[in-house]
């Protein structure tokens, strides 16, 4: 197993997912995420090695997706650059 050092995340390198065509990323609803979308944090959110907390319901504007454990790399106003889970946000209607 494997552990994600800054939310204790657990997984196994052998749990493949399908190797063949391009992931795809959803939400805590199953919407499917794409860049530049604007999603909204489902769940407090307590960051390693301080104090801070990004509350529920902070709105991150033109997210990126990335292949990592942490899919969704953003900036958050008042906290600066941030990597977050897709399983703890839901997308924002366009």
């Amino acid at each position: 197993m494997l552990v994600c050092p800054e939310c204790a995340h657990e997984w196994s390198p052998a749990a493949a997912r399908p190797a063949d065509g391009p992931r795809v990323y959803k939400d805590a609803n199953g919407n499917v995420l794409e860049d530049g979308d604007t999603v909204t944090l489902i769940k407090d959110l307590k960051l390693k090695g301080s104090s801070q907390v990004v509350k529920q319901g902070t709105k991150v504007k033109n997210i990126r997706l990335v292949d990592e454990d942490h899919d969704i790399d953003c900036k958050i106003d008042g906290f600066g650059a941030m990597k977050l889970k897709s399983e703890f946000v839901k997308k924002q209607p366009r």
